[in-house]
C-alpha cells in the first residue's frame, strides 16, 4: 500500500510514530533503535520495509554488529498474537 506522502532521507532517524505514518501497513526492519523501559521502540533508523516480514529476516543475516527491532505498523484484531 503506497502514500503520498514523502518519505524521509536515508539514514533518517525517525521516531515510532513517523515510522507508522510512512511505512502504514509494513514490517520495518529498524537499526539501533532507542528504547523505553519497557523495551518499546521510541525512535531509529528504518534499513528496510515490507510487507512480508520473512523478507527483512533474510536481510539480518548479512547485518552484523547492529542492534535491530522489527515492527509491523498496522493494527491486529485484539484476540491476535505476533509471534517473532
Amino acid at each position: 500500500m503506497e502514500t503520498d506522502q514523502v518519505k524521509p532521507n536515508a539514514a533518517q532517524i525517525l521516531t515510532l510514530e513517523e515510522i507508522i505514518r510512512y511505512y502504514p501497513d509494513q514490517w520495518v526492519l529498524i537499526a539501533d533503535p532507542e528504547l523505553d523501559q519497557d523495551l518499546e521502540v521510541i525512535r531509529g533508523e528504518v534499513v528496510a520495509h515490507s510487507l512480508d516480514r520473512d523478507e527483512l529476516y533474510n536481510q539480518l543475516g548479512a547485518s552484523k554488529g547492529k542492534s535491530f527491532a522489527i515492527e509491523y505498523t498496522g493494527s491486529t484484531a485484539d484476540d491476535v498474537v505476533v509471534l517473532i
